[in-house]
């Protein structure tokens, strides 16, 4: 199983970057990754734009809307939209949530979790299948950012994602900050997650910010990358060696250089891990806040 020709580390392509990074003559940015509801809705944005940064670099898709672990039939329409986009952009790969967002009656704009049941393993599994076999290929499943837990679940978060990748024989997405919100809002063992997950199927990783609300921890790609997330992805990285991963921003966007500031962090501990673990020259320490003020190097 391969991971595909990407490689290093991305962004999350979103509007207001885009006229600078099509003036720029080239970038450091290896490939993007394209929220696709943004680009299929009726009246939605741009397509040229996007065409344009095809031509120049590698692109992989990204939704939220499919509602994959639902119980309403799978939205074909929907789907043939992710194709169609997939196909003019040249995009390598397409990646959803293990997730619902409500039923037929009533929509929520959010991520639902699942249980972690037997059940619910080969009710997702079954619906990737179909989605598979109508964009004939593999998709990437993305682990959620969860607040409460299911009294009837019969399996870890871990488990019940490796089960599906298995039965479905689809790719996985690893999000390590929703691992570690999830771990941070559940009191669980973040280091028994990671382990869980089997490495080989995982084609991409999201990296974001949170925002600590005190009680618990909101997944809102808000903030820069925490220190914790930071050391997390750099163990895991450490161990496996590199993966495709990206930064996700999307709410209090800021500007392009400081995103950019962020992807040099994943960067650099990617290539030192490809580079047979040297110390590889980095923006982050032990005692890093997020705020980039400090020089600092990262043995991978």
């Amino acid at each position: 199983m391969t991971r595909g020709s990407l490689s290093g580390a991305g962004i999350g392509l979103r509007i207001p970057h885009v006229q600078q990074i099509l003036a720029a003559d080239e970038t450091d940015i290896p490939w993007f990754e394209v929220l696709a509801d943004n680009w299929i809705v009726e009246g939605g944005l741009n397509k040229q734009m996007l065409e344009a940064i095809a031509e120049r670099y590698p692109l992989v898709l990204h939704s939220v809307g499919l509602s994959l672990g639902g119980l309403p039939p799978i939205d074909t329409n929907y789907l043939a939209k992710i194709k169609t986009l997939k196909e003019s952009t040249g995009a390598l790969w397409y990646s959803e949530h293990a997730s619902f967002s409500g039923n037929a009656e009533r929509k929520v704009p959010d991520l639902l979790p699942l249980p972690y049941t037997e059940e619910a393993v080969r009710h997702l599994s079954q619906r990737i299948i179909l989605v598979q076999e109508f964009l004939g290929e593999r998709i990437l499943l993305e682990n959620v950012a969860t607040y409460v837990s299911c009294q009837f679940n019969e399996l870890t978060e871990g488990e019940f994602l490796a089960a599906v990748a298995k039965e479905a024989d689809c790719y996985l997405l690893l999000d390590i900050n929703n691992a570690y919100v999830t771990a941070r809002n559940l009191n669980q063992d973040m280091k028994t997650f990671m382990e869980t997950i089997p490495v080989e199927r995982v084609k991409q990783i999201h990296l974001a910010g949170f925002h600590d609300k005190g009680e618990y921890l909101l997944d809102a790609h808000n903030h820069p990358v925490d220190k914790d997330v930071w050391h997390e992805f750099k163990g895991f990285i450490a161990k496996h060696g590199p993966i495709p991963s990206m930064i996700e921003w999307d709410n209090d966007l800021p500007p392009l250089e400081r995103l950019l500031a962020e992807r040099n962090i994943a960067a650099a501990i990617l290539q030192g891990a490809e580079e047979g673990g040297r110390c590889a020259a980095s923006r982050i320490d032990s005692d890093w806040s997020g705020d980039g003020d400090k020089e600092g190097r990262v043995c991978v």
